[in-house]
């Protein structure tokens, strides 16, 4: 097991230790966490792009509104800032070749991404994508620049909700969501 441990130092403060993680240790950490696989899609016409992500998540339910932290270096980010919307495209078992383009995986950029899909356009314009296990589309409310990504909090216009199994990642590989336990309804 790879540990750190913190030790005061000069740039420690009344608040505590600031010490230096190194970031792929945090990322490693990050890893083995499994998260549900949701594509965040933004943009008109030839201007649409998106990105895979893992930290796609409801912060309220009163009002309805999700949280996404997207990388302010991705084509994605400027992409929410300018049209100020989002979908969260919530995806299914099936859907691994979609969060893999999305991923950038094999160079795809840009409108490429959504070749071999079927997309609609809903109440804020973002693009949704048709089958997929709930798609959650939002009208941008706030964008919080931290450090290395835009943190965007979104107000929910439209949820659709489809049906299936999640896609999962964990470790660096896709899995499917199956129960441990079916529950005893009889």
């Amino acid at each position: 097991m790879n540990m750190v441990s913190l030790t005061r130092n000069e740039h420690d403060d009344a608040e505590g230790p600031r010490a230096i993680v190194d970031p792929a240790l945090l990322k490693s950490a990050m890893r083995t966490v499994s998260g549900a696989v949701s594509v965040i899609t933004a943009g008109v016409g030839t201007d649409r792009t998106g990105a895979t992500v893992t930290s796609a998540t409801a912060l309220s339910m009163e009002p309805p509104t999700m949280i996404v932290n997207i990388n302010r270096s991705s084509s994605t980010f400027p992409v929410i800032s300018r049209y100020g919307h989002f979908c969260v495209n919530i995806l299914g078992h099936e859907h691994e070749a979609i969060a893999n383009r999305f991923a950038g995986i094999g160079g795809t950029k840009g409108e490429a991404r959504y070749e071999g899909a079927n997309w609609l356009t809903r109440l804020s314009g973002a693009p949704v994508l048709h089958g997929a296990l709930a798609s959650i589309d939002c009208v941008v409310e706030e964008i919080i620049e931290r450090h290395s990504h835009g943190i965007i909090l979104g107000r929910v216009v439209e949820v659709n909700i489809g049906d299936g199994r999640s896609l999962v990642y964990s470790n660096g590989r896709y899995g499917a969501f199956t129960p441990l336990n079916a529950p005893d309804f009889a």
